[in-house]
């Protein structure tokens, strides 16, 4: 539906970075939790990291120690900063935002709020 969009993506050698931005689209809304999902080619979409408000922070095993999610307050942009980048980071990355309170913030079914993706390639 385009309520948030994600912006950053593009193509990079291994052990760039880049940094990838959502905000929302149309009107100013209250999304208390923030999440970054990716999908790859011939694999399901999962769990990239989350944030919550006042800042609480969650990362999956993958990306831990590399990847960075930051914002400044429940009406700004989220952040997802990724350094050290390989090539198995290749994937859409989608921006996902959560209203109400309730669910696992790992499953993708506790955000009400999506983005379109934004595509990150990186090369060898």
């Amino acid at each position: 539906q385009g309520t948030l969009v994600e912006s950053g993506g593009g193509l990079v050698q291994a052990g760039d970075s880049l940094r990838l931005s959502c905000a929302a689209s149309g009107r100013t809304i209250n999304t208390y939790d923030m999440g970054w999902f990716r999908q790859a080619p011939g694999k399901e979409r999962e769990f990239v990291a989350y944030i919550t408000w006042p800042g609480d922070t969650y990362y999956a095993d993958s990306v831990k120690g590399r990847f960075t999610i930051s914002r400044e307050n429940v009406k700004s942009t989220v952040y997802l900063q990724m350094d050290s980048l390989k090539p198995e980071d290749t994937a859409v990355y989608y921006c996902a935002g959560r209203i109400l309170s309730g669910g696992d913030l790992l499953s993708q079914s506790a955000y009400e709020l999506w983005g379109q993706g934004t595509q990150v390639t990186v090369s060898s």
